[in-house]
């Protein structure tokens, strides 16, 4: 059901260091909505069946995107503990708290998440958009794998910063499978190619069905450097071959 959205104007571009701002805030509005939608409930290793939308041009409203999945995975006698345990990690110093002039940083790529609740160090993928005009999504063969929105905002710099990952696969749960026990007050980091590192706390964790997704609240522009992190959630229905809900972690840079 998804439409490819449009090519936004020169004027509704903004330079990436302010947090590809203006046209780029409606652009994250409607795709990566779609991007919720299916994204991370699939489990084939086919690149369809991983195929998120088209990430939202300005004016465009989103629309769901509708893609076949097969069925996820199960493990031979219990479902994946969702708190993981521990692992050694070695947290990043402390990041003195920012005033109202150094809200965010400046603009990185990010080489590696560490969410050390979770155990979650897991290496970045750029998601572009793809020729059939949607959003690109990691690859389903890797189970250790994050991807973000490499046109929007990086982690820490001004804006919504698009962090994406699966829940599972056809054979074995994936890197984002224990999202759901990060709390408010958690902190995970964003180590990124400039040396430094981005550190976020958790504002929410909050769980939308797919057809009630609020892409604006998950989406809109900031005047700060925040952070989705998305992943599928609820049951799988295997009618429609999807889970049924989105898993959101509101943060934002500290």
């Amino acid at each position: 059901m998804a439409a490819p959205s449009p090519s936004p104007t020169d004027d509704q571009r903004a330079p990436a260091r302010h947090g590809a701002r203006g046209g780029l805030t409606m652009l994250l509005a409607a795709a990566l909505v779609l991007l919720a939608v299916t994204l991370f409930g699939g489990n084939d290793t086919s690149s369809d069946a991983y195929r998120p939308p088209t990430p939202p041009r300005a004016g465009a409203s989103a629309t769901p995107y509708e893609t076949p999945s097969p069925t996820p995975y199960e493990t031979p006698s219990a479902t994946p503990d969702e708190s993981p345990s521990a692992v050694p990690y070695e947290t990043p110093s402390a990041t003195p708290d920012r005033d109202s002039e150094s809200e965010y940083m400046s603009r990185s790529e990010p080489v590696r998440l560490l969410i050390p609740k979770i155990a979650v160090d897991a290496p970045f993928t750029d998601l572009d958009i793809g020729a059939n005009g949607q959003l690109e999504a990691p690859p389903p063969d890797d189970t250790n794998l994050v991807g973000w929105y490499a046109k929007g905002p990086s982690p820490g710099e001004r804006g919504t910063s698009i962090i994406a990952g699966h829940v599972d696969t056809k054979t074995s749960p994936a890197v984002f499978v224990g999202l759901s026990a990060l709390e408010r007050g958690d902190v995970f980091h964003v180590r990124r190619a400039d040396g430094d590192t981005a550190s976020f706390t958790v504002d929410s964790v909050e769980t939308f069905g797919k057809d009630a997704f609020p892409s604006s609240r998950v989406y809109d522009d900031t005047d700060r450097a925040e952070v989705r992190l998305i992943t599928c959630a609820g049951d799988y229905d295997r009618a429609a071959q999807d889970y049924t809900d989105n898993l959101v972690v509101f943060a934002h840079l500290t």
